[in-house]
């Protein structure tokens, strides 16, 4: 479909011109002032508006309010002959995305108007996005619709009615408790308890005596009976967290539970049956703790009867949008703060970055934006050094992804990560990116028409 484009413009010369050098490519309308624009935009939608500054009766300046209040919103450039900071500051306010000044430069124009047109097509998305935030994108709490996160919901939908024992693995928070959660929330069990225990948060003794129970001084301070979470998780769900943490002894423990569904609590002898559906999850390569002597191997045979898998967030970055948005509204509600927004550059770093610390780390970005701004909107000038950086995914995860030796795009992919971070170290500055990464200017124009998404900003 050919992008539509208005031209508001006084001058008849200059309207006509701009039509007559962007027809080729774009269905072009024209506006003599701010009336007529508002008349056009009335009665017909467009990707982009192009309007002067300084016209008889209206300004354009009322021209971007008009188009940033239409439900479909056009991207906005400004024409002006007084091309000064204060004029570009006041339109950028306004809504514009950005300024050129007159005569135009039709190459330029035509930068702009590409430039334009993504960021309209990444502010439609991130719209679409909030209004995706319903059922069909979020099973039992899990939001995504990448296709790797499909296929562990799907597993999930399709082993949640058994009475098998499940064994979910993923990096540190990739969210396993959400999906052992999901589990029981699709099982018959769902009307049943569900009782999680970090293993890791709790020394040996305690641990043991937390999930089975005790009886009374069977140790110092046990001055009564204690129900331990097994037989609390009755007719229901217990999450062990960590199961990579559990000492021999428990081990052993466990291992007789899941062979006779039956425990016997610390200091006692009488077996008690239950009917626990067990769900353990893990950060660690239990296959390798096997090998290495730190976990039994029958107990890991036993757990490792339906096997889910998490990916790391890095492998479905097609989700990070909408977990962005999801939890930026999610702190500013909680908050009773404004609404804050992500421009497209910061959208696109945030969607680039490995997040290593996985859903947790994006909640912990989302409320630290949302506390420190106010509303409002981010950048990608606003973001710590670190998200522009490409973090390195940690090694030896269950699930990590090797580096693929020889990766044909990997040159091509420094360059353009340098060279946006030039530009954004010295903040937009062809001539100081140019000086700072040893290539000529003309090279650097060269390459920003090759990928104009890294043209952050031109001053």
């Amino acid at each position: 479909m050919v992008p539509s484009v208005l031209i508001v413009d006084d001058e008849k010369h200059t309207r006509e011109g701009l039509q007559q050098a962007l027809a080729e490519n774009y269905d072009v309308s024209l506006a003599a002032n701010a009336d007529e624009a508002f008349n056009l935009m009335d009665a017909q939608p467009f990707d982009v508006i192009v309007t002067d500054l300084r016209m008889p009766g209206k300004s354009g300046l009322k021209v971007i309010d008009k188009a940033l209040a239409l439900p479909n919103r056009p991207a906005v450039l400004m024409m002006t002959a007084y091309g000064n900071i204060e004029t570009a500051v006041e339109a950028m306010k306004r809504g514009a995305v950005d300024f050129l000044t007159k005569p135009v430069n039709i190459e330029r124009l035509e930068v702009l108007l590409q430039r334009a047109l993504k960021t309209k097509t990444l502010e439609v998305e991130v719209r679409q996005l909030h209004e995706r935030l319903d059922e069909k994108f979020n099973f039992a709490g899990i939001l995504g619709n990448s296709p790797k996160l499909k296929d562990v919901i799907d597993r999930v939908k399709l082993v949640a009615p058994s009475r098998a024992t499940i064994l979910v693995e993923g990096e540190s928070g990739t969210g396993k408790e959400l999906i052992a959660q999901a589990l029981h929330q699709a099982s018959p069990r769902a009307r049943g308890p569900f009782i999680a225990v970090h293993c890791a948060a709790l020394s040996e003794s305690l641990l043991e005596s937390e999930i089975f129970g005790h009886e009374r001084g069977s140790f110092t301070g046990a001055t009564e009976r204690r129900i331990g979470r097994f037989e609390a998780a009755d007719g229901g769900t217990l999450f062990l967290d960590e199961i990579g943490e559990i000492s021999p002894s428990t081990q052993v423990k466990l291992l007789r539970f899941l062979e006779t569904k039956s425990i016997e609590r610390v200091g006692g002898s009488k077996p008690i049956e239950l009917d626990v559906r067990l769900v353990a999850a893990t950060n660690r390569n239990l296959e390798q703790m096997v090998r290495d002597g730190k976990f039994r191997e029958d107990l890991f045979f036993r757990l490792n009867v339906v096997r889910i898998l998490l990916p790391p967030l890095r492998d479905r970055a097609e989700d990070i949008p909408l977990l962005l948005a999801h939890y930026l509204k999610v702190f500013s509600e909680e908050n009773k703060l404004p609404a804050l927004t992500l421009e497209p550059g910061a959208l696109a770093t945030l969607a680039a970055y490995a997040w290593p610390g996985n859903i947790r780390e994006l909640r912990n970005f989302c409320e630290n934006a949302v506390v420190l701004h106010h509303g409002g909107t981010l950048s990608e000038y606003d973001l710590d050094a670190k998200y522009r950086g490409g973090a390195t995914p940690p090694a030896g995860a269950p699930g990590a992804a090797a580096p693929v030796a020889g990766n044909p795009l990997s040159m091509e992919q420094n360059e353009r990560r340098l060279l946006r971070e030039a530009l954004i170290k010295v903040r937009g500055n062809r001539t100081k990116a140019a000086d700072l990464m040893g290539i000529s200017r003309r090279t650097l124009h060269r390459k920003l028409a090759q990928w104009p998404e890294l043209d952050v900003t031109d001053k």
